[in-house]
């Protein structure tokens, strides 16, 4: 969705009708993961994907029925259809799709709310009807209280709370406690309700939608290795923030691609700031006055990833000044270092590609090895979705 934020977002304002195809299902290989869509509006034009290719142009027919009436559809495609080389899936996956109609000016501005809220980087979840014992379609949207407990103000974009209806108070009740759940783990995907919300029940099929905000990258050490990190995680879609206790290095300048520049001890800014399990910490400072302080911190914390630069015989020097400020074993098996896959790096840049290739690798379960040397599944089950 955010891929094709600012096209979806026009089209609300200049009320232009289109449909929009979200995949909501995928099983074995597929290109795109649930959430993935394409929006195909009345005058035809085409924006976002939900299959690399592979299915666009059945989707794009499938939608211009949908947009001239035809009703919410859920369509699948796979290797086992018989249409499945028609249409061109020949990934050995099969992928289903909702494709539904935002061609009222209601239904439009319903969506501009949630398009906003994704654009302020603001949590929120939406729920739709696949199929069951309810209204193909139908949707509700569930914002999360605020971590403070402080109360949103009616109107405003912090605002608590659900919009639209699943169709029986009970369904809603359920789905919405559920879509928070999923929302603070940063999963999306199906989930099956009795017609009233009862658990443990198959009669209605709901697809949920988060919306995170994006998750960061803490990168510390303002050197030419922390600019490719950053630009390189940019790209991956995280929130970059540089840190350097040196203000002739830490400017915005160097950084261009960051989204902040931070000048502070790296302790002292990494124990001020937020951190949560989708959180990754690149340290390269490689300087024990800032290492050592910085990486107990660090790993008081619940990152995901936390990757130090250094050489072995600097990693070992680190790890014994760790053990005498008292960091047990358990903790020290969380850095990863020397950081990055081994990827024969030379340069930053080659350097901050094998860093995001270990922070793939680590989010995902992968082996690191080629996957011409590798049988089975390319694409690793497991693992959040969700968080872009």
């Amino acid at each position: 969705m955010r891929d094709i934020l600012p096209d979806l977002r026009a089209r609300c304002s200049d009320g232009i009708p289109f449909a929009l195809a979200t995949v909501v299902a995928v099983h074995g290989s597929a290109p795109r993961d649930p959430g993935a869509v394409l929006a195909v509006d009345a005058a035809g034009t085409v924006v976002g994907s939900v299959s690399g290719g592979c299915v666009e142009g059945d989707v794009y027919e499938v939608a211009r029925e949908v947009l001239a009436g035809a009703g919410p559809r859920v369509v699948s495609y796979g290797i086992s259809d018989d249409e499945a080389f028609g249409v061109g899936l020949t990934c050995g996956g099969t992928i289903e799709i909702l494709v539904r109609a935002y061609a009222t000016a209601a239904e439009r501005e319903d969506l501009a709310a949630v398009l906003d809220l994704i654009a302020a980087d603001l949590p929120v979840a939406e729920a739709t009807v696949l199929s069951g014992a309810a209204e193909t379609g139908a949707r509700l949207v569930v914002r999360p209280a605020l971590a403070s407990g402080r109360p949103g103000t009616p109107g405003t974009p912090d605002t608590p709370g659900t919009f639209g209806t699943l169709g029986s108070e009970g369904l809603d009740a359920a789905v919405s406690d559920d879509a928070r759940g999923l929302l603070a783990q940063g999963h999306t995907g199906i989930q099956w309700y009795g017609a009233h919300g009862q658990r443990r029940m198959q009669e209605v099929a709901v697809f949920v939608r988060t919306y995170a905000p994006p998750p960061r990258m803490l990168v510390f050490g303002a050197i030419d290795h922390a600019a490719a990190t950053a630009r390189i995680g940019s790209f991956l879609g995280y929130r970059v923030t540089v840190c350097d206790a040196r203000p002739a290095f830490a400017t915005r300048e160097r950084f261009p691609t960051a989204d902040e520049v931070v000048r502070a001890w790296p302790h002292a800014y990494l124990e001020s700031t937020e951190v949560d399990a989708r959180t990754v910490i690149c340290v390269l400072t490689h300087d024990p006055k800032f290492d050592v302080p910085l990486l107990a911190a660090a790993l008081r914390t619940p990152a995901a990833y936390i990757g130090v630069m250094g050489s072995r015989r600097t990693h070992r020097d680190r790890l014994a000044r760790l053990r005498a400020a008292g960091v047990d074993e358990a903790h020290l098996a969380r850095l990863a270092s020397p950081v990055g896959l081994d990827l024969g790096a030379r340069t930053p840049e080659e350097t901050a590609v094998s860093i995001a290739a270990e922070i793939i690798q680590h989010r995902w379960g992968g082996t690191g090895r080629p996957l011409g040397e590798l049988s089975g599944a390319i694409h690793h089950p497991g693992g959040p979705t969700g968080t872009r």
